[in-house]
């Protein structure tokens, strides 16, 4: 089966032929990604790695990819909202996973890791104020998720009963 093209109004690119609000190019995206909100934080994790070979900024969103200890990786500013993480994770998939010259969607998928590095507000009592924690999952209490196919393979239906 021949794969669809994908309309320009449904990726956008840029003259330079990168993902729009991320202002990036495949290549420039390591398959290990730190996302931060705040785009001043992007300095205060990159200062730690030993290369920065690119650095990319459009509008909230600020990416740096580099080399830390020997291994490539990404760190991008998401903004503060679902709806600018929305955009980010969107654009990340599509720079592994679609062909921007062909605009059709790559035969072989790719995984990124992701980790999140950030501040949130407390719930309980018995976690303090500058607490580190560390989540084995998360919650979204807005109805992003609801605007995607297969939505039933991550969603924790059990623990959504119980709020």
């Amino acid at each position: 089966m021949k794969s669809q093209t994908i309309q320009p109004s449904e990726l956008i690119l840029t003259p330079e032929g990168k993902i729009y609000h991320l202002d990036l190019a495949p290549s420039q995206l390591a398959p290990t990604i730190i996302t931060v909100g705040d785009p001043g934080r992007v300095e205060m994790v990159s200062k730690y790695f030993d290369t920065i070979e690119t650095k990319a900024e459009h509008r909230e969103f600020k990416t740096h990819t580099g080399t830390y200890k020997g291994k490539r990786i990404s760190v991008i500013s998401t903004g503060i909202g679902p709806d600018n993480i929305d955009i980010v994770f969107n654009e990340l998939d599509a720079l592994v996973n679609i062909d921007f010259e062909k605009r059709q969607i790559n035969k072989k998928l790719t995984s990124l890791d992701i980790i999140r590095i950030g501040t949130s507000g407390g719930l309980t009592p018995e976690v303090e104020v500058d607490s580190f924690l560390i989540s084995v999952m998360g919650i979204g209490l807005d109805n992003v998720m609801h605007y995607y196919d297969k939505t039933n393979k991550i969603f924790n239906r059990d623990f959504g009963r119980n709020l």
